[in-house]
């Protein structure tokens, strides 16, 4: 994955009704660790990494780099947003354009904090980076994503196996000061 291209990083924290996108922060390292441990997460994502491992292997600031927001909510971490050049994705329709990812703690599932984050990201992308469509990919099997995909203006572009399940790739239409 390569970088967003020509954009100031990291931007102000972007403030939700309930929620801060913001850069990672040293204080972040424990929730990144929990995030990527989880077995629950992970379901449709190939599995947890191992804790013993993260702990050794996970920097200070975790995940600082452009396009990587932490979600916060009243002071504490509760997921990630993600937003990436898909340069070497496998499939070609996603090839080259931004890819939007999420995960977000099981205590934070079922209170519409994803889509509020994403929702919130989506629009600073289209500042930053007008014009631009975005993709997405997920495990069809993943009702919650699927769902949460739909709600976002993502339409399917096609489904594909990969990591031994069906994958399902969406599109957003670029949003342009006409549209």
């Amino acid at each position: 994955m390569e970088d967003l291209g020509d954009i100031t990083w990291p931007p102000e924290p972007i403030r939700t009704e309930r929620l801060v996108l913001r850069a990672p922060e040293a204080r972040d390292r424990t929730a990144f660790i929990d995030l990527l441990a989880s077995a629950e997460v992970h379901a449709y994502l190939g599995g947890p990494r191992e804790r013993d491992e993260l702990e050794r292997g996970t920097p200070a600031v975790p995940e600082a780099w452009p396009g990587s927001f932490v979600v916060d909510r009243d002071g504490s971490m509760i997921g990630q947003i993600l937003l990436r050049r898909a340069t070497g994705h496998r499939r070609p329709a996603a090839a080259g354009k931004a890819d939007l990812g999420y995960l977000f703690l099981p205590g934070a599932w079922g209170h519409g904090y994803a889509g509020e984050a994403c929702a919130a990201a989506l629009s600073w992308f289209d500042g930053a980076v007008p014009g631009e469509p975005v993709v997405l990919t997920t495990q069809s099997a993943n009702g919650r994503s699927m769902r949460l995909a739909a709600k976002l203006g993502f339409t399917e572009v096609e489904r594909f196996e990969a990591w031994g399940a069906e994958q399902w790739l969406g599109m957003r239409t670029p949003v342009t000061a006409a549209g």
